[in-house]
């Protein structure tokens, strides 16, 4: 009997070991865009596979995309495993996007030294809305906060300021207005402030336990840090200069491999980052025609003026390449001015180099031979032999020139070349 006892009680130290409480834990620092999306998206799916206890965000937004913002609300939403949204670290906030997505968390939490709010929605790629639309998408970003507000019992009213007004508050009053339901100096806390709660899932009621539980924590992986660092408007930016050269020097160069694969693999990664950003296609027309200006310059006697219209046209294309109300999704002017420079000087360097090579002097051929100089190696009059370029030439003269003195190539007929004294 005891020894059933003692196998009955391991059994169960066992299973409960196996099955211990773990707490995902995603940080997610950053804009709104498709990679986030992805990254958080996943992230509550492997919890709920893994039948985590709890998925922790810890949120560091400007905002960012309506579209990934909603994908994020919508997984949040709908998860069986809770969600708790942890604006952290200090510093840090939940703007714009972020609102949305910690007011579709199970438990919302900040830590002091944080704000949320301003999340009037705006228009992507420069363009601006009429009355009627702006107040059409304004209504509409209304309705789904407050539709969020009224599921998880938080302030509702408050979401609507944030919306229609921009509002913003720190930490302590988002406590005190309904906002959030913790405020954590760090995630050690958070832990024991959580622990015990009760939340509403999608299965039914859950109670936290998360004391003593084992923390995972959950990285972005190379895949997606590569695609959420090239999404950053500089970089793709940079990446589409890059992309533009390579395939210069691969038209100008056939065969020489190594410009055109990087040049296209540029552009190919620059594309997919404008996806997701505020992308003026008048910037990338006048960035293109910048390109032809550079090249025409080669071809049209134009005395600098196609390269002055190229310098231009690349410039005004750089800065309007990203327009935004929303100053991440724009370009810095330090990065597009010494980009513009160093693109013009390697345009520039290139077609200088193309024109000499074009007016250079032949050194092979006919063309190569004239004009070069020699030695006598006979005495020549109707006919002999000079010595040029390390050969022996059959030549002729109008003067007599004796063997060894130095004569010019003046005239060839054939493979005989007629040539003069030097004096």
């Amino acid at each position: 009997m005891k020894k059933f006892l003692s196998i009955f009680i391991l059994t169960i130290f066992l299973y409960s070991s196996a099955h211990a409480q773990t707490i995902h834990y995603l940080i997610v620092d950053g804009i709104v865009n498709p990679v986030m999306s992805e990254f958080i998206v996943k992230g509550i799916e492997n919890a709920s596979k893994e039948k985590a206890e709890v998925i922790i965000i810890q949120l560091d937004t400007p905002g960012g995309l309506d579209l990934s913002m909603r994908d994020i609300t919508k997984a949040i939403l709908s998860s069986d495993v809770p969600v708790i949204v942890y604006v952290a670290p200090s510093g840090a906030r939940a703007a714009s996007a972020g609102v949305f997505i910690t007011y579709a968390s199970h438990i919302a939490a900040m830590t002091p030294g944080t704000n949320i709010g301003a999340a009037h929605p705006v228009a992507m790629g420069g363009e601006k809305m009429d009355e009627t639309m702006s107040k059409k998408v304004e209504n509409d970003a209304v309705a789904y906060i407050k539709g969020i507000a009224a599921k998880r019992h938080r302030n509702a009213e408050w979401a609507e300021k944030a919306v229609r007004e921009s509002a913003s508050i720190t930490a302590e009053e988002a406590l005190k207005l309904n906002v959030i339901e913790i405020i954590a100096p760090d995630r050690n806390a958070l832990f024991e402030a959580i622990d015990g709660r009760k939340v509403e899932v999608v299965s039914g009621e859950r109670v936290l336990k998360t004391k003593g539980a084992e923390v995972k924590d959950i990285e972005m992986g190379l895949r997606l840090s590569i695609l959420n660092a090239i999404s950053n408007p500089n970089v793709a930016y940079i990446l589409m200069m890059i992309g533009l050269i390579g395939i210069y020097f691969e038209l100008s160069n056939p065969g020489a491999i190594l410009p055109g694969v990087v040049g296209g693999i540029s552009l190919i990664l620059a594309f997919y980052a404008m996806q997701t950003l505020s992308v003026n296609y008048a910037g990338i027309l006048l960035i293109g025609l910048a390109v032809l200006f550079f090249i025409a310059e080669i071809k049209v006697v134009s005395f600098g003026l196609l390269t002055v219209a190229g310098i231009i046209a690349l410039t005004l294309g750089s800065l309007m390449l990203f327009e935004s109300p929303l100053p991440f999704m724009r370009l810095s002017v330090w990065v597009v001015l010494p980009t513009v420079i160093f693109v013009t000087a390697v345009f520039v360097g290139a077609m200088y180099y193309a024109v000499k090579i074009r007016h250079k002097t032949p050194v092979s051929g006919k063309e190569g031979l004239l004009g070069d100089a020699g030695l006598a190696d006979t005495d020549i009059l109707n006919g002999g032999k000079v010595f040029i370029d390390g050969e022996y030439w059959d030549a002729w003269s109008d003067e007599l020139i004796k063997a060894g003195e130095k004569i010019r190539v003046v005239e060839m007929d054939g493979m005989k070349l007629k040539v003069k004294k030097m004096y």
